[in-house]
């Protein structure tokens, strides 16, 4: 296996590249259009064929260009969002590249469509951990449905290796029994502690966001 992290210093974001060697097969996760070139570059050095462009989620509504410079790749799109050019998998939906394998799962929260890619012990999961790290989107648009996501995770076992797809202040690569212990928003908390802890994070009104989010408590 062939495997390269990708992370832009300016805004934490990370991209990620896994091929199959022996078959010469790669897929991407959560490709940059600024990053196309040197993605094009790895891919030409080391004779792989894209098989798959793999989203966790996206704001191409604050990224002028960034759809149609995923489109130019030809590979085809995998995303939870439906639209013309992009495929909306099943949760648990497997794609292959050579001998290897992803799994789609739904992981709504960060956006209405998020979706974690897991590839054997390791889980890609874009805006699931670091609820206040994405550039675009500080904040969940959906806090209720993130914390059965994360609660979701709980059914991996703990040394599972969790790949964010923002880093900007915070490590790229954790394990889920350190996201338990130390991750404010993902550990010991209660779901009505989850739910406040969110709700107080700033920049609330976003233009990505259909409202301002009030937090539902359990009774």
């Amino acid at each position: 296996m062939y495997i390269r992290n990708l992370r832009d210093e300016a805004s934490g974001e990370v991209s990620y590249l896994l091929a199959d060697m022996r078959r010469r097969e790669a897929v991407l996760i959560d490709p940059r259009a600024p990053d196309s070139a040197l993605m094009r570059a790895l891919l030409s050095e080391h004779q792989l064929t894209l098989r798959w462009i793999l989203r966790t989620h996206h704001h191409d509504s604050r990224k002028v260009g960034e759809w149609n410079a995923l489109l130019a790749w030809g590979a085809p799109i995998v995303q939870g969002d439906p639209r013309d050019g992009a495929y909306a998998p099943r949760d648990g939906e497997r794609f292959h590249f050579g001998t290897e394998w992803v799994v789609a799962l739904h992981t709504p929260g960060h956006t209405a469509h998020c979706l974690s890619f897991q590839w054997r012990d390791r889980l890609y999961c874009g805006g699931l951990v670091d609820v206040a790290q994405c550039p675009y989107q500080p904040f969940a648009l959906q806090p209720e449905q993130l914390w059965d996501s994360r609660r979701a995770l709980l059914n991996h076992p703990p040394e599972t290796l969790l790949f964010s797809g923002h880093a900007q202040d915070v490590a790229s690569v954790t394990s889920l029994s350190d996201q338990r212990r130390l991750n404010p928003y993902f550990g010991n908390a209660s779901r009505d502690e989850f739910l406040l802890n969110v709700a107080a994070l700033p920049e609330r009104c976003h233009p990505d966001a259909s409202h301002a989010f009030t937090p539902t408590l359990s009774s």
